[in-house]
């Protein structure tokens, strides 16, 4: 991290409280930056939240797909970098429904751009893509030459944000860079729903972890710290190098794992017995998918600090703590309660007569 370039930058980052956004946000204020925050849903229990670095930055309450909003933002905060993460992450949703999806993953997207483009102080713009951009392709793992062809909802919406993002860059000369990224994991997941922190819930209330696919399914998976620190040193490197503008880069640890063999390192992280639920019901996903990362580490400079081991030691030691903090919430909410008021009772005689 170049302390330098950061302090006191104007910096943007949309979806501030998703778990990217809070670990970004997080790392930006360590190095010095002046982050605005661009947030559509108040999350109390966002990392951004708990860890009331939200006081620390500038809140602007809005949705990507508003555009005089984004314009607004850009020029009255002079802003500088941008983070561009605010999107509907989640498969099974965009396959019940598409439509929120592409609203904000794809048009959100392009807004965003504009925006960007009609301010003449954006120096840097990071897009967020996914190894999902990528589709179904037989030949893994993928480099950033593979050509984006997005089948299913959530993957063409991510196909598309990212060749917009290109285009800007080649069109008008937009510094914008793009990231493609495996799966994150960390503190801080609030979707249940992902395995991660699905089945670290589960293992922590004593009951089995339940898996929506046959379990074979295999990914790439990267600690959302990791993948912060990415996404700034794109953003320096940018900056440094021009010639950068749109291009794509994908990072990844380079370690892959299907859903079964993932879930047992958490049981074994955890020491639970409780074998998992395999249910076999989803639909519309990617079998198999994998990074090849070597364009960064070669041209950027970048190297995962944490392996798969450590990153969900850090992730399981970050759920203890917040579901202990939320089993005493309701304890210490009674005792910081003040105590009500009390009731005054007129008498018979105060009370007023309705009789006629």
């Amino acid at each position: 991290m170049n302390q330098s370039f950061w302090q006191d930058r104007p910096t943007l980052v949309t979806g501030a409280t998703g778990l990217l956004g809070s670990w970004l946000t997080r790392r930006l204020l360590e190095a010095g930056a002046d982050v605005v925050c661009l947030v559509r849903d108040w999350i109390p229990e966002s990392e951004l939240v708990l860890s009331e670095r939200v006081s620390d930055v500038k809140i602007v309450r809005g949705d990507v797909t508003d555009g005089a909003l984004l314009e607004r933002v850009m020029g009255e905060f002079e802003i500088d970098t941008v983070f561009h993460l605010a999107a509907q992450t989640i498969v099974s949703i965009a396959n019940r429904n598409p439509t929120s999806t592409f609203e904000t993953n794809v048009r959100g997207t392009w807004l965003l751009l504009e925006a960007c483009r009609r301010s003449p102080r954006v120096k840097q713009v990071v897009v967020a893509s996914s190894d999902k951009a990528y589709g179904s392709c037989p030949t893994l793992p993928y480099t950033e030459d593979t050509p984006l062809c997005g089948e299913h909802p959530y993957d063409v919406s991510k196909s598309c944000a990212d060749l917009i993002a290109q285009s800007y860059a080649k069109t008008f000369a937009l510094p914008v860079a793009v990231t493609r990224c495996g799966n994150f994991y960390g503190g801080g997941d609030l979707n249940w729903n992902r395995i991660v922190p699905g089945t670290i819930r589960s293992l922590y209330r004593g009951t089995a972890p339940v898996i929506r696919s046959d379990g074979k399914y295999i990914r790439d998976y990267i600690h959302v710290d990791d993948g912060a620190a990415a996404y700034m040193l794109l953003a320096e490197r940018l900056a440094s190098s021009p010639e950068l503008a749109g291009k794509a880069f994908n990072f990844s640890t380079h370690e892959r794992f299907n859903v079964l063999e993932l879930v047992e390192r958490i049981r074994a992280a955890m020491g639970s017995p409780l074998e998992p639920v395999v249910l076999g019901e989803a639909r519309g996903e990617i079998v198999e998918q994998s990074l090849n990362a070597d364009l960064a580490r070669r041209v950027l400079g970048w190297q995962p600090e944490l392996s798969i081991a450590q990153g969900l030691s850090r992730t399981v030691e970050w759920y203890k703590n917040f579901f202990a903090r939320k089993a005493a919430e309701p304890t210490k909410a009674r005792a910081l309660r003040p105590s009500a008021p009390p009731v005054y009772r007129r008498s018979r005689a105060e009370r007023p007569s309705y009789r006629p």
